[in-house]
Protein backbone atom coordinates (compact mmCIF):
# COMPACT_ATOMS: atom_id res chain seq x y z
CA UNK A 1 0.00 0.00 0.00
CA UNK A 2 2.60 2.27 1.09
CA UNK A 3 4.35 1.97 -2.71
CA UNK A 4 0.68 2.35 -4.22
CA UNK A 5 0.61 5.79 -2.15
CA UNK A 6 3.54 7.06 -3.50
CA UNK A 7 3.26 6.24 -7.14
CA UNK A 8 0.59 8.00 -6.85
CA UNK A 9 1.68 10.61 -5.03
CA UNK A 10 4.74 11.05 -8.03
CA UNK A 11 2.02 10.40 -10.75
CA UNK A 12 -0.23 13.77 -9.14
CA UNK A 13 3.52 15.75 -9.01
CA UNK A 14 3.63 15.06 -12.81
CA UNK A 15 0.04 16.15 -13.81
CA UNK A 16 0.00 18.68 -11.93
CA UNK A 17 1.54 21.26 -14.63
CA UNK A 18 -0.54 19.52 -17.17
CA UNK A 19 -3.56 20.81 -14.80
CA UNK A 20 -1.95 24.17 -14.59
CA UNK A 21 -2.08 24.37 -18.10
CA UNK A 22 -5.46 22.94 -18.88
CA UNK A 23 -7.13 25.65 -16.18
CA UNK A 24 -7.09 28.68 -18.22
CA UNK A 25 -9.03 26.24 -21.08
CA UNK A 26 -12.19 25.40 -18.22
CA UNK A 27 -12.10 29.21 -17.11
CA UNK A 28 -12.63 30.26 -20.49
CA UNK A 29 -15.97 27.64 -20.70
CA UNK A 30 -18.60 30.37 -19.80
CA UNK A 31 -21.82 30.01 -19.51
CA UNK A 32 -23.79 32.23 -22.09
CA UNK A 33 -26.11 33.90 -20.13
CA UNK A 34 -27.89 35.17 -23.17
CA UNK A 35 -29.67 31.60 -24.02
CA UNK A 36 -31.24 31.42 -20.55
CA UNK A 37 -34.74 32.81 -21.79
CA UNK A 38 -35.57 30.68 -24.66
CA UNK A 39 -37.97 29.04 -22.95
CA UNK A 40 -39.61 32.44 -21.94
CA UNK A 41 -43.65 32.21 -21.40
CA UNK A 42 -45.17 35.52 -22.22
CA UNK A 43 -44.05 38.63 -24.54
CA UNK A 44 -40.73 39.77 -24.36
CA UNK A 45 -39.91 43.65 -24.03
CA UNK A 46 -38.83 45.60 -27.09
CA UNK A 47 -35.76 47.85 -26.11
CA UNK A 48 -35.15 50.56 -28.61
CA UNK A 49 -32.13 52.98 -28.16
CA UNK A 50 -31.64 56.17 -30.29
CA UNK A 51 -28.72 57.88 -30.46
CA UNK A 52 -28.82 61.40 -30.40
CA UNK A 53 -26.62 64.41 -31.15
CA UNK A 54 -26.90 66.77 -27.87
CA UNK A 55 -28.71 69.73 -29.17
CA UNK A 56 -27.34 72.32 -26.81
CA UNK A 57 -24.63 72.59 -29.94
CA UNK A 58 -26.77 72.92 -32.37
CA UNK A 59 -26.31 75.54 -34.63
CA UNK A 60 -27.80 78.55 -33.89
CA UNK A 61 -30.84 77.94 -36.70
CA UNK A 62 -32.32 75.25 -34.82
CA UNK A 63 -35.97 74.60 -34.71
CA UNK A 64 -37.60 72.28 -32.70
CA UNK A 65 -39.74 71.63 -35.60
CA UNK A 66 -36.68 69.99 -37.81
CA UNK A 67 -37.29 67.40 -35.44
CA UNK A 68 -40.84 65.75 -36.10
CA UNK A 69 -40.01 63.42 -38.47
CA UNK A 70 -37.80 61.97 -35.87
CA UNK A 71 -40.95 62.40 -33.53
CA UNK A 72 -43.23 60.66 -36.07
CA UNK A 73 -40.94 57.64 -36.76
CA UNK A 74 -40.77 56.97 -32.79
CA UNK A 75 -44.62 57.33 -32.08
CA UNK A 76 -45.25 54.94 -34.76
CA UNK A 77 -43.03 52.79 -32.08
CA UNK A 78 -45.63 53.46 -29.60
CA UNK A 79 -42.84 53.04 -26.56
CA UNK A 80 -44.38 52.74 -23.17
CA UNK A 81 -41.36 53.93 -21.53
CA UNK A 82 -39.12 57.01 -22.27
CA UNK A 83 -35.67 57.23 -20.52
CA UNK A 84 -33.85 60.02 -20.72
CA UNK A 85 -29.77 61.10 -20.01
CA UNK A 86 -30.12 62.49 -16.90
CA UNK A 87 -29.57 62.42 -13.05
CA UNK A 88 -32.99 60.70 -11.31
CA UNK A 89 -34.37 62.45 -8.27
CA UNK A 90 -32.72 60.07 -5.81
CA UNK A 91 -28.99 60.59 -7.04
CA UNK A 92 -29.39 64.78 -6.65
CA UNK A 93 -30.40 64.16 -3.46
CA UNK A 94 -27.93 61.88 -2.50
CA UNK A 95 -25.58 64.35 -4.30
CA UNK A 96 -26.80 67.54 -2.50
CA UNK A 97 -26.68 65.45 0.94
CA UNK A 98 -23.16 64.77 0.25
CA UNK A 99 -21.67 68.18 -1.04
CA UNK A 100 -17.91 67.36 0.23
CA UNK A 101 -17.65 64.88 -2.39
CA UNK A 102 -20.31 65.57 -5.47
CA UNK A 103 -20.15 69.29 -4.90
CA UNK A 104 -22.89 72.03 -4.74
CA UNK A 105 -23.77 71.95 -8.36
CA UNK A 106 -24.06 68.41 -9.10
CA UNK A 107 -28.03 69.25 -10.47
CA UNK A 108 -30.08 72.02 -10.87
CA UNK A 109 -31.79 73.53 -7.34
CA UNK A 110 -35.04 72.79 -6.76
CA UNK A 111 -34.99 75.44 -4.02
CA UNK A 112 -38.21 77.34 -5.83
CA UNK A 113 -39.95 73.86 -5.97
CA UNK A 114 -39.78 73.03 -2.53
CA UNK A 115 -40.77 76.62 -1.49
CA UNK A 116 -44.03 76.39 -3.74
CA UNK A 117 -45.22 72.92 -2.52
CA UNK A 118 -43.30 72.90 0.91
CA UNK A 119 -42.03 69.60 0.22
CA UNK A 120 -38.00 68.34 0.48
CA UNK A 121 -37.36 66.42 -2.49
CA UNK A 122 -37.63 62.50 -0.75
CA UNK A 123 -41.41 64.13 -0.01
CA UNK A 124 -41.74 65.09 -3.10
CA UNK A 125 -41.01 61.87 -4.61
CA UNK A 126 -43.04 59.91 -2.64
CA UNK A 127 -46.10 61.94 -3.35
CA UNK A 128 -45.29 62.17 -6.95
CA UNK A 129 -45.62 58.39 -7.00
CA UNK A 130 -48.46 58.22 -4.76
CA UNK A 131 -50.02 59.72 -7.65
CA UNK A 132 -48.75 58.19 -10.21
CA UNK A 133 -50.37 55.16 -8.88
CA UNK A 134 -53.76 56.14 -9.01
CA UNK A 135 -53.44 58.47 -11.78
CA UNK A 136 -57.03 58.62 -13.38
CA UNK A 137 -57.38 58.51 -17.36
CA UNK A 138 -57.87 61.60 -18.10
CA UNK A 139 -56.28 63.40 -15.05
CA UNK A 140 -57.98 66.71 -14.60
CA UNK A 141 -56.18 69.67 -15.23
CA UNK A 142 -55.84 70.22 -11.43
CA UNK A 143 -54.21 66.75 -11.07
CA UNK A 144 -51.48 67.76 -14.19
CA UNK A 145 -50.23 71.05 -12.19
CA UNK A 146 -49.93 68.94 -8.63
CA UNK A 147 -47.91 66.64 -10.37
CA UNK A 148 -45.96 68.88 -12.44
CA UNK A 149 -45.26 71.02 -9.09
CA UNK A 150 -44.17 67.26 -7.51
CA UNK A 151 -41.86 66.51 -10.32
CA UNK A 152 -40.16 70.22 -9.85
CA UNK A 153 -39.85 69.46 -6.10
CA UNK A 154 -38.00 66.19 -7.28
CA UNK A 155 -35.49 67.25 -9.64
CA UNK A 156 -37.16 65.67 -12.40
CA UNK A 157 -38.20 69.12 -14.94
CA UNK A 158 -38.16 66.87 -17.82
CA UNK A 159 -41.39 65.12 -16.38
CA UNK A 160 -43.02 68.07 -15.18
CA UNK A 161 -42.96 69.41 -18.82
CA UNK A 162 -44.45 66.42 -20.04
CA UNK A 163 -47.05 67.01 -17.53
CA UNK A 164 -47.43 70.83 -18.85
CA UNK A 165 -47.41 70.21 -22.43
CA UNK A 166 -50.92 68.39 -22.10
CA UNK A 167 -52.56 71.19 -20.09
CA UNK A 168 -55.32 72.97 -22.47
CA UNK A 169 -53.14 76.12 -23.30
CA UNK A 170 -56.00 77.96 -21.08
CA UNK A 171 -54.85 75.74 -17.80
CA UNK A 172 -51.40 76.43 -18.36
CA UNK A 173 -51.42 78.92 -15.49
CA UNK A 174 -50.50 79.05 -11.72
CA UNK A 175 -52.21 76.56 -8.80
CA UNK A 176 -51.96 73.49 -7.12
CA UNK A 177 -48.95 73.86 -6.62
CA UNK A 178 -47.10 75.45 -9.12
CA UNK A 179 -46.64 79.34 -7.92
CA UNK A 180 -45.61 82.27 -11.01
CA UNK A 181 -41.76 81.14 -10.59
CA UNK A 182 -42.75 77.27 -11.79
CA UNK A 183 -44.78 78.59 -14.58
CA UNK A 184 -41.90 80.67 -15.26
CA UNK A 185 -39.78 77.43 -15.17
CA UNK A 186 -41.77 75.58 -17.35
CA UNK A 187 -42.28 78.04 -20.16
CA UNK A 188 -38.57 78.41 -20.28
CA UNK A 189 -37.74 74.70 -19.98
CA UNK A 190 -39.82 74.40 -23.42
CA UNK A 191 -36.91 76.56 -25.18
CA UNK A 192 -33.99 74.60 -24.17
CA UNK A 193 -32.46 73.13 -26.67
CA UNK A 194 -32.10 70.00 -24.64
CA UNK A 195 -33.14 66.05 -26.22
CA UNK A 196 -34.59 65.52 -22.68
CA UNK A 197 -37.48 68.08 -23.69
CA UNK A 198 -37.28 68.79 -27.40
CA UNK A 199 -37.73 64.56 -27.97
CA UNK A 200 -38.54 63.13 -25.07
CA UNK A 201 -40.80 64.77 -23.30
CA UNK A 202 -42.45 65.93 -26.25
CA UNK A 203 -42.99 62.23 -27.38
CA UNK A 204 -44.07 61.22 -24.12
CA UNK A 205 -46.94 63.92 -23.86
CA UNK A 206 -48.40 63.20 -27.62
CA UNK A 207 -48.64 59.40 -26.40
CA UNK A 208 -50.08 60.44 -23.15
CA UNK A 209 -47.44 59.37 -20.82
CA UNK A 210 -47.21 60.62 -17.44
CA UNK A 211 -43.35 60.88 -17.57
CA UNK A 212 -40.13 60.06 -18.63
CA UNK A 213 -37.54 58.30 -16.93
CA UNK A 214 -33.66 59.91 -16.19
CA UNK A 215 -31.64 57.26 -16.13
CA UNK A 216 -28.05 58.83 -16.31
CA UNK A 217 -25.59 58.19 -13.17
CA UNK A 218 -22.70 60.16 -12.56
CA UNK A 219 -21.37 58.73 -9.02
CA UNK A 220 -19.25 56.04 -10.76
CA UNK A 221 -17.30 58.24 -13.11
CA UNK A 222 -16.66 60.64 -10.58
CA UNK A 223 -13.05 60.40 -10.51
CA UNK A 224 -10.55 60.83 -7.63
CA UNK A 225 -7.08 61.77 -9.46
CA UNK A 226 -4.55 64.02 -7.51
CA UNK A 227 -4.27 66.46 -11.10
CA UNK A 228 -7.88 66.94 -12.52
CA UNK A 229 -6.28 69.21 -15.09
CA UNK A 230 -3.21 66.99 -16.21
CA UNK A 231 -6.22 64.16 -16.38
CA UNK A 232 -8.32 66.19 -18.72
CA UNK A 233 -5.39 67.11 -20.92
CA UNK A 234 -4.30 63.04 -21.33
CA UNK A 235 -7.44 62.25 -22.42
CA UNK A 236 -8.30 65.22 -24.81
CA UNK A 237 -4.52 63.91 -26.09
CA UNK A 238 -5.54 60.40 -26.20
CA UNK A 239 -9.03 61.26 -28.13
CA UNK A 240 -6.94 63.98 -30.72
CA UNK A 241 -4.91 60.78 -32.30
CA UNK A 242 -6.15 59.44 -35.52
CA UNK A 243 -8.65 62.32 -35.63
CA UNK A 244 -11.33 60.38 -35.37
CA UNK A 245 -13.65 63.09 -33.61
CA UNK A 246 -13.43 65.66 -36.24
CA UNK A 247 -14.10 63.25 -38.94
CA UNK A 248 -16.97 62.80 -37.22
CA UNK A 249 -17.95 66.10 -36.27
CA UNK A 250 -17.27 66.80 -40.59
CA UNK A 251 -20.26 64.35 -41.51
CA UNK A 252 -22.68 65.99 -38.39
CA UNK A 253 -22.14 69.48 -39.01
CA UNK A 254 -23.74 69.75 -42.56
CA UNK A 255 -26.98 67.48 -41.02
CA UNK A 256 -27.59 69.55 -38.15
CA UNK A 257 -28.28 72.60 -40.13
CA UNK A 258 -30.96 71.23 -42.46
CA UNK A 259 -34.75 71.79 -41.79
CA UNK A 260 -35.17 68.26 -41.24
CA UNK A 261 -33.02 66.31 -39.03
CA UNK A 262 -34.25 62.57 -39.34
CA UNK A 263 -31.13 62.06 -42.17
CA UNK A 264 -29.00 63.65 -39.00
CA UNK A 265 -30.41 60.82 -36.78
CA UNK A 266 -30.65 57.67 -39.42
CA UNK A 267 -26.32 58.51 -40.32
CA UNK A 268 -25.82 58.51 -36.51
CA UNK A 269 -27.60 55.80 -35.93
CA UNK A 270 -25.90 54.00 -38.60
CA UNK A 271 -23.30 50.83 -37.55
CA UNK A 272 -20.94 52.02 -39.37
CA UNK A 273 -21.12 55.35 -37.38
CA UNK A 274 -21.42 53.65 -33.87
CA UNK A 275 -18.42 51.58 -34.45
CA UNK A 276 -16.04 54.44 -35.36
CA UNK A 277 -17.63 56.79 -32.62
CA UNK A 278 -16.79 53.90 -29.69
CA UNK A 279 -13.75 52.95 -31.39
CA UNK A 280 -12.87 56.54 -31.09
CA UNK A 281 -13.27 56.85 -27.29
CA UNK A 282 -11.78 54.05 -25.80
CA UNK A 283 -9.42 52.55 -28.28
CA UNK A 284 -6.93 55.61 -28.42
CA UNK A 285 -7.89 55.46 -24.63
CA UNK A 286 -5.99 52.06 -23.76
CA UNK A 287 -3.22 52.68 -25.90
CA UNK A 288 -2.20 55.50 -24.59
CA UNK A 289 1.03 55.64 -22.48
CA UNK A 290 0.47 57.88 -19.18
CA UNK A 291 2.74 57.36 -15.84
CA UNK A 292 -0.59 57.83 -13.61
CA UNK A 293 -2.41 56.05 -16.15
CA UNK A 294 -5.19 59.05 -16.61
CA UNK A 295 -7.02 57.67 -19.85
CA UNK A 296 -7.36 54.02 -18.97
CA UNK A 297 -9.04 55.21 -15.52
CA UNK A 298 -11.72 57.32 -17.78
CA UNK A 299 -12.15 54.50 -19.32
CA UNK A 300 -12.76 52.64 -16.24
CA UNK A 301 -15.31 55.62 -15.01
CA UNK A 302 -17.09 54.98 -18.56
CA UNK A 303 -17.75 51.54 -18.10
CA UNK A 304 -19.38 52.16 -14.67
CA UNK A 305 -21.71 54.88 -15.86
CA UNK A 306 -22.88 52.81 -18.70
CA UNK A 307 -23.24 49.65 -16.99
CA UNK A 308 -25.29 51.77 -14.16
CA UNK A 309 -27.27 53.97 -16.49
CA UNK A 310 -28.37 50.27 -18.02
CA UNK A 311 -28.93 48.81 -15.04
CA UNK A 312 -31.46 51.74 -14.82
CA UNK A 313 -33.30 51.28 -17.61
CA UNK A 314 -33.76 47.78 -16.75
CA UNK A 315 -35.16 48.81 -13.74
CA UNK A 316 -38.15 51.09 -15.28
CA UNK A 317 -39.39 48.03 -16.91
CA UNK A 318 -38.75 45.10 -14.46
CA UNK A 319 -42.52 44.67 -13.24
CA UNK A 320 -43.56 45.37 -16.69
CA UNK A 321 -42.43 41.98 -18.51
CA UNK A 322 -42.91 42.80 -22.21
CA UNK A 323 -43.14 46.65 -22.16
CA UNK A 324 -41.96 48.86 -25.36
CA UNK A 325 -38.88 51.12 -24.10
CA UNK A 326 -37.30 54.03 -25.69
CA UNK A 327 -33.71 55.05 -24.30
CA UNK A 328 -32.73 58.32 -25.63
CA UNK A 329 -29.25 59.16 -25.07
CA UNK A 330 -26.11 60.90 -26.39
CA UNK A 331 -24.91 58.54 -29.48
CA UNK A 332 -21.43 57.66 -27.70
CA UNK A 333 -23.63 55.31 -24.84
CA UNK A 334 -25.57 53.60 -27.77
CA UNK A 335 -23.13 50.78 -28.36
CA UNK A 336 -22.81 49.66 -24.77
CA UNK A 337 -26.37 50.27 -24.05
CA UNK A 338 -27.61 47.85 -27.34
CA UNK A 339 -24.77 45.24 -26.12
CA UNK A 340 -25.41 45.20 -22.57
CA UNK A 341 -29.41 45.89 -22.53
CA UNK A 342 -29.38 42.68 -25.30
CA UNK A 343 -27.90 40.57 -22.83
CA UNK A 344 -30.80 40.66 -20.39
CA UNK A 345 -33.38 38.22 -20.17
CA UNK A 346 -36.33 38.37 -21.83
CA UNK A 347 -35.02 41.79 -23.99
CA UNK A 348 -34.88 42.24 -27.57
CA UNK A 349 -33.04 44.85 -29.05
CA UNK A 350 -35.03 46.74 -31.50
CA UNK A 351 -33.18 47.73 -34.43
CA UNK A 352 -33.38 51.87 -34.89
CA UNK A 353 -32.37 51.89 -38.51
CA UNK A 354 -35.79 50.38 -39.38
CA UNK A 355 -37.90 52.87 -36.87
CA UNK A 356 -35.86 55.56 -38.82
CA UNK A 357 -36.45 54.42 -42.48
Amino acid sequence: MGTIRVQRSVALALLAPLLALACPLAERAQIDLTVLDRDMAGPRAQVLVLGTVHLRAMPPSFDPAALDGVLDRLAAFKPEIITIETENGEECDLAARHPVKYGTDYCPPVDAARVATGLEAPAAMAEANKLLKAWPAPPTPAQRRRLAALFLASYDNASAYVQWLQLPASERHPGDGLDAALVEQLVKLGKRNNESYQIAARLAARLGLARVHAVDNHTGDLIDVADSKAFVRSIEAAWATGGAFKKIEAIEEPLKRAPDLLPLYRSINAPDHLRVLAEANVVPSMRAVSKEGYPQIWVGGWEVRNLRMVANIRETFRERPGARVLSVVGASHKPWFDSWLGQLQGVDIVDVEKVLK
